[in-house]
């Protein structure tokens, strides 16, 4: 009888030390499958960039497109791309000696200040159209970061507002989407711009 008592209170005990450890497999099973997530997610953007690699022609001299399109030398060359504007954290240069390159590091996020960049953007692409040549401006998928540059440069170019320039840009470029926070420095710019064209008043 002892020994049975004991044993079950071994088994008791046993039962409880492994009840009180299913949380810790729960939290690693969770944490397990976010990195199965997430890596699925980067397959299917690579995919995608893979076979997203010819930009799409903005306006002469101007397009816009990912990565793919970026290491895409062939098409660059036969659309007369001389400059690359890569906005993007963790992306290098692919053709180092073929074109001239400009590199904003910067993520895809909300919180990131890309409006700090938008004057020295506009103005490459300005002087990749004044030396003859066009410009792509890419990302990673060619859908956040560059489409707000380009959405930019468009804005202060020729005085789009920003919904104008944002559905040029998809027109062009169906999957573009700029992230909330870019959206929101868009906006900005365009209550600045919208205020350098007020009538100076007359005295």
């Amino acid at each position: 009888m002892i020994q049975l008592a004991m044993r079950s209170s071994r088994n008791r005990g046993s039962s409880s030390s492994s009840s009180s450890s299913l949380p810790g497999i729960d939290q690693y099973n969770e944490t397990v499958k976010n990195q199965i997530q997430a890596l699925v997610r980067v397959i299917k953007v690579a995919r995608t960039c893979r076979e997203d690699n010819v930009p799409s022609l903005i306006e002469e001299g101007l397009y816009l497109g990912s990565v793919a399109a970026a290491c895409n030398k062939n098409v660059l060359k036969d659309y007369n791309v001389t400059h690359i504007l890569t906005v993007a954290s963790s992306l290098r240069p692919a053709h180092p000696d073929d074109f001239v390159y400009k590199v904003v590091r910067v993520v895809d996020k909300e919180d990131t200040n890309l409006e700090r960049y938008f004057d020295e953007c506009v103005d490459f692409i300005d002087e990749a159209k004044k030396q003859g040549g066009s410009v792509l401006v890419h990302c990673f998928v060619g859908k956040s970061r560059s489409v707000t540059i380009v959405v930019a440069y468009l804005m202060k170019k020729h005085g789009m507002t920003l919904n104008q320039a944002l559905q040029h840009v998809k027109s062009k470029r169906p999957v573009a989407n700029p992230n909330a926070g870019f959206i929101k420095q868009l906006q900005d710019l365009e209550k600045s711009l919208q205020g350098k064209q007020e009538p100076v008043a007359q005295c």
